[in-house]
């Protein structure tokens, strides 16, 4: 075998090397299923990355269905919306699926606050009523649109996005995750909810503590 050839089956390898690195780094991140199912064994108390799966002797076709977003729920909170999920706590049978839905209804003028889902991209499909939606990058734009009834918008993954009923009537939206438990961190509440220094507070939204306070007094009222 010539040198020439040699090197030429060095480099076909050394390239195959590359990619083969590539294709094992991206599936490492968000890897395939290794079974047909793995029903969530919710009860389990076993701590790994998502739920250990359940005997597949015990799996029914009940761990894979779900009525919860059937039916409109009245809104009765500060914001206007109510909201419904089918994370894998409510359909053990997407556990390893990365997939997930929810539904929110929207009292009229009702708001989803400015939030993000650290682990997944959201896709929303309008079922009635008029929505502005908007999300933020990091560049601190903000991209909006409004959605009509059969309208579909996407939120990329882990940007700060929120929905709002510009509407006198009602709206009803389902959503659509990338993720079996995609997460939810709305800011307003998490930054006030959490025990942050009230001065942390004040010096990060230049205002002073007295106003902190009123503002935790508003989001989260002493029964």
């Amino acid at each position: 075998m010539s040198i020439k050839t040699i090197l030429k089956a060095m480099e076909i390898l050394y390239v195959c090397l590359i990619v083969f690195a590539a294709i094992s780094g991206s599936a490492l991140a968000d890897p395939d299923p290794l079974q047909d199912l793995c029903v969530a064994d919710l009860a389990s108390g076993v701590k790994v990355n998502g739920y250990p799966c359940k005997d597949p002797a015990n799996v029914t076709g009940a761990d894979f269905y779900y009525e919860g977003l059937a039916n409109a729920v009245v809104p009765n909170n500060t914001f206007g919306v109510a909201t419904s999920i089918a994370f894998i706590t409510q359909v053990p049978g997407i556990n390893t699926l990365g997939l997930s839905l929810a539904r929110a209804d929207f009292a009229p003028g009702g708001l989803v606050p400015p939030h993000t889902h650290p682990r997944a991209t959201e896709i929303i499909f309008l079922l009635e009523g008029a929505l502005n939606v908007s999300f933020i990058t990091t560049s601190n734009v903000v991209i909006s649109q409004t959605v009509q009834k059969g309208g579909v918008f996407v939120f990329p993954k882990g940007l700060v996005h929120f929905l709002k009923n510009i509407s006198d009537k009602p709206a009803a939206i389902i959503a659509a995750f990338d993720s079996q438990l995609p997460g939810t961190f709305v800011w307003s509440l998490a930054l006030f909810g959490a025990k942050i220094p009230e001065d942390v507070l004040a010096d990060t939204f230049q205002i002073t503590t007295d106003e902190v306070q009123n503002i935790r007094s508003k989001l989260f009222p002493t029964p």
